[in-house]
């Protein structure tokens, strides 16, 4: 589809060429910037980082949530043929010290607010340290009240930046995951991984220069962005940030003024909106129960409702694409009745991260869709009996391999070369994926079978007054811990004034017993709760908002 080279600088040379004038990366219903601007800035930096001493191959680290800064950051960095390494900006100052030793950055672009929480142990590690609200040098030392009187220091820089000539197969990102299982990995992801894939999602979902792209999810994870960055920017798309975190009270206005035409989540967001705003309604009295328990009057109200959703989120939407983990069958259900234009995609950072997409006329209930263009999907070690196997990859978009890593990366590549992504799942007849689960995740039963947790949850999580649950195994039984929405239980039984708190947690008890009873009934024989838990707070979460597991065993 394209001429030039599969590099990020080329990438971005040909858009502000292709659309000077366009909005590029602006903060929701804030001045314009247009991709012309940006590519001036995006020069004067990279003039600013070679000064510092940055040159090709070096390594630059991003710790800051998103705004516009960061991606001109990310393409300045680019532009140098340094290699980015954008860091989550949840993770445990632990995990950035140890991800800026392992890394060896030798500058970090970092936000005021992330400052102040780092202590000078960390930052000693570096040998500069940029603010990215201003492009200020930060000298050693500097207190948090002093940033505001740092000067900017890209202004007398030129803005004809000559790029450094990086190769396809040249380092463009190092890219430290958050696993559910609690190990932190540099994914190696080169420019070609990146870009092609940035060309091939094209084919699942044309984007145009009047798109605009509404961004909630962390610039620093593959799925944000290779898709809802790199991809707008190929053409000439503008992308829209929040100064804010993205809760109700911060997205409802961006909605009014963006009205985005595209937008990725992962699955807990859409999930938390139906289960906390949307099934309360269905379920709010015995006869509307009965009613949403038909089948034809509850596409109906999904219908209803999903019309109402739509608006909500500015009434323009084309494309709400869903990844990062599996979505809650009930909600897929719903997003397809009430005719939401969702989309389902698949993939790992590994791989850039887009494997399969399930898309317009490819959505189905509980399937990822077909692999994307020039990747190829095989399963190994398949069962027989339920056709399930290990998902294996081979494409131009599959890491180079784990940084310092030489023997993990052997463990995850097959003999014959291919990617092992550690998910087990089923081609249908027509070749299109569904992710069953994880197989480190997965639970052999007392007769062998497999049990998926993520398939029990899905059940339980459609009950009402359940807002999240975890299954794991101990001591040989199936147990559920699940928690659950007490402000709709207060609703509920908000007759009872006497002391209501006890009477709800009394409550709670009685509700956990009728969860159990209901999802056994669903359940097969063998994958069946043996114990149910109150979890009483919210799950310790990912970046990308998985259930961190490990914590839990």
């Amino acid at each position: 589809m394209t001429t030039y080279k599969y590099t990020i600088p080329s990438l971005f040379k040909e858009s502000v060429k292709n659309y000077p004038e366009n909005t590029s990366l602006i903060f929701a219903g804030e001045k314009n910037y247009t991709y012309r601007q940006m590519g001036e800035d995006a020069g004067r930096l990279a003039g600013l980082l070679t000064e510092l001493g940055v040159s090709k191959g070096d390594k630059v680290a991003i710790l800051s949530s998103n705004m516009p800064n960061w991606g001109v950051a990310f393409f300045a960095i680019s532009l140098t043929g340094a290699t980015v390494v954008p860091i989550l900006p949840d993770f445990h100052e632990n995990e950035i010290k140890s991800i800026l030793m392992h890394s060896g950055a030798k500058v970090m672009f970092i936000s005021e607010s992330l400052y102040k929480s780092i202590s000078q142990d960390t930052t000693g590690l570096l040998e500069k340290l940029i603010l990215i609200e201003s492009f200020s040098v930060i000298p050693a030392g500097t207190k948090v009240e002093d940033l505001g009187r740092l000067k900017c220091s890209i202004t007398d820089k030129s803005a004809d930046f000559q790029p450094v000539d990086v190769d396809e197969e040249d380092l463009a990102s190092l890219i430290y995951t958050s696993g559910t299982t609690g190990s932190s990995k540099g994914v190696m992801l080169t420019h070609k991984n990146i870009v092609w894939t940035v060309e091939k999602c094209y084919t699942l979902q044309d984007i145009n220069e009047n798109d605009r792209f509404l961004s909630v999810l962390p610039l620093s994870h593959t799925f944000e962005n290779t898709i809802s960055f790199l991809l707008p920017m190929r053409f000439g798309a503008s992308v829209h940030y929040l100064r804010k975190p993205p809760v109700a009270s911060v997205l409802l206005p961006a909605f009014q003024k963006v009205k985005p035409t595209i937008m990725l989540v992962v699955p807990l967001i859409i999930e938390k909106v139906f289960r906390g705003k949307i099934l309360p309604k269905f379920q709010k009295n015995g006869l509307i129960r009965f009613l949403y328990s038909i089948p034809p009057v509850r596409k109906l109200l999904h219908r209803i409702a999903g019309k109402k959703l739509y608006e909500t989120f500015g009434g323009q939407l084309r494309f709400f694409g869903i990844g990062g983990a599996k979505l809650d069958p009930t909600v897929e259900r719903f997003l397809m009745e009430g005719k939401f234009p969702y989309a389902i995609g698949y993939g790992l950072t590994e791989t850039s991260p887009l494997l399969a997409g399930a898309v317009g006329k490819n959505v189905r209930l509980g399937s990822t869709g077909p692999a994307m263009e020039g990747v190829q999907l095989r399963l190994a070690d398949v069962d027989k009996a339920t056709g399930e196997g290990e998902i294996q990859v081979k494409g131009p978009n599959v890491m180079k391999g784990y940084y310092k890593a030489p023997e993990l990366t052997r463990e995850v590549f097959t003999e014959d070369g291919w990617f092992r992504t550690g998910d087990r799942g089923t081609f249908d007849k027509d070749n299109f994926l569904s992710i069953r689960g994880r197989i480190k995740t997965m639970i052999v039963g007392s007769s062998g079978e497999n049990i998926y947790p993520e398939e029990i949850e899905s059940v339980i999580n459609k009950m009402r007054f359940v807002l999240e649950s975890l299954v794991v195994q101990k001591k040989g039984k199936l147990v559920a811990m699940i928690h659950l929405n007490m402000e709709e239980i207060e609703n509920t039984f908000k007759q009872f004034k006497q002391d209501a708190q006890n009477f709800v947690y009394g409550k709670a008890e009685d509700i956990l017993k009728d969860i159990q009873k209901k999802v056994n009934a669903e359940l097969n024989k063998f994958s069946r709760v043996q114990e149910v838990t109150l979890h009483p707070t919210p799950f310790e979460k990912t970046p990308t908002k998985k259930i961190k597991r490990f914590l839990y065993l």
